[in-house]
């Protein structure tokens, strides 16, 4: 391989939330809380980014823009982004947009706190599939909507839409808008057409505003396939799309995201909403604009080394965990494992592996919306030495626990 996957880079002293934020972000607590590990000590699988080096050409390309000296004021003004946006966007996914209806955001989820508070009015609701990513949750209660949950119907570790339920749930007149997230976040599930032509039509047909969070749609196993929304709905004027490279290429720090709005009238109180809104970090233009030029390579590496990583979990799990059900996700680097049998008395599934093994990850009702208790979200973007080292810790904690209840 070109690229070098199984690096080990240490991230303290950087102020990165995955290394120093755990406390305040995964158990609502300040320095004062105390484990029995220290904090270099830790596995952490938990948030959504990589351990993994950003790609070099990136690194170049915010190298070359720093020698301009110069950081003022930027907005896009040129078609270079735009071109290499769209053109990645034809050769992925066989689907464009046009130029005026792309916008910026520092981050997909700013955008849907935003977005939320423009589109509903007091006590109307939005409607979701769960288990969902916390934060949609977060973006309705700031705003004071109401959320209306389909539960995703799940069978040995495999996530199915209910669309009965979603359907009866979308004709609730009080239901103006939709959450969806394509691929699904935390299932990982890749929506097929079939699936989103359905749901497409529940939407059309109650008239629906959908924001279509996107954001993990290139990091798909080898042979799969990402299909937006907006491809299956070419047409329909009620739809937002949102993506970014910041979790495909690891820069998520540099805040940064597409937001693509189709709705003049939305896109106008969009950009009105926040006078900063097209202003933009030149280095993070920089650096998206060499991820959809350059990094095409790295990314084909990179999935391939993340596919071997979900098998290793898979046989892992079978072998030493057979209780554990899991299916190996269509896409991202996150495995979405439910340890309900495992560890059936365990609520606070987070506090149990951090305390009794030292390993750092997500999962529960607590951190994800609804249909998710009994779950932990596992992080695989890391070498796999860190995968094997954390998962022993866990197989030791939950084998000692049993043998002790």
């Amino acid at each position: 391989m070109k690229y070098d996957f199984n690096e080990i880079i240490d991230r303290r002293n950087t102020n990165a939330l995955n290394t120093d934020g755990f406390r305040s972000y995964i158990f609502h607590a300040g320095p004062e809380k105390k484990f029995p590990y220290k904090d270099e000590e830790f596995v952490r699988m938990w948030v959504a980014d990589m351990e993994f080096a950003t790609p070099p050409e990136i690194c170049s390309a915010i190298k070359d823009r720093v020698e301009k000296r110069i950081f003022g004021y930027t907005m896009v003004f040129d078609d270079r982004y735009y071109n290499a946006l769209n053109n990645w966007c034809k050769e992925k996914y066989d689907w464009e947009f046009d130029k005026e209806e792309l916008t910026f955001s520092p981050g997909i989820i700013p955008a849907l706190y935003q977005l939320s508070e423009t589109l509903l009015a007091p006590e109307e609701k939005i409607l979701f599939v769960t288990p969902a990513y916390g934060f949609f949750k977060h973006a309705a209660t700031y705003n004071e909507a109401s959320m209306v949950f389909s539960k995703l119907k799940k069978e040995n570790g495999h996530f199915e839409i209910d669309f009965d339920d979603f359907a009866k749930k979308a004709s609730d007149p009080m239901v103006k808008l939709v959450f969806w997230c394509n691929p699904h976040n935390p299932s990982g599930r890749v929506w097929t057409r079939d699936e989103l032509e359905k749901i497409a039509k529940i939407i059309e047909n109650n008239n629906l505003w959908v924001i279509s969070d996107e954001i993990h749609c290139d990091l798909l196993r080898n042979g799969k396939k990402h299909i937006p929304l907006g491809k299956v709905m070419p047409d329909y004027n009620k739809l937002i799309t949102c993506m970014s490279a910041s979790k495909t290429f690891n820069i998520a720090g540099l805040m940064f995201s597409n937001i693509i709005i189709r709705n003049v009238d939305l896109r106008n109180k969009f950009k009105e909403r926040d006078k900063t809104i097209g202003f933009v970090n030149p280095l993070s233009l920089a650096a998206h604009t060499a991820a959809y030029e350059k990094c095409d390579e790295w990314l084909q590496e990179l999935k391939s080394y993340l596919d071997n990583n979900m098998i290793f979990l898979k046989e892992y799990l079978d072998k030493n965990l057979p209780d554990a059900i899991f299916e190996i996700p269509e896409a991202t680097y996150l495995a979405w494992v439910d340890l309900s049998r495992c560890l059936p008395e365990i609520e606070d599934m987070a506090s149990f592996f951090a305390n009794k093994a030292g390993v750092l990850l997500e999962g529960g009702d607590d951190l994800f919306v609804d249909n998710a208790q009994g779950y932990i979200r596992l992080n695989l973007a890391m070498p796999k030495s860190i995968i094997e080292t954390g998962l022993n810790r866990m197989t030791e904690a939950i084998n000692k626990y049993n043998k002790n209840v």
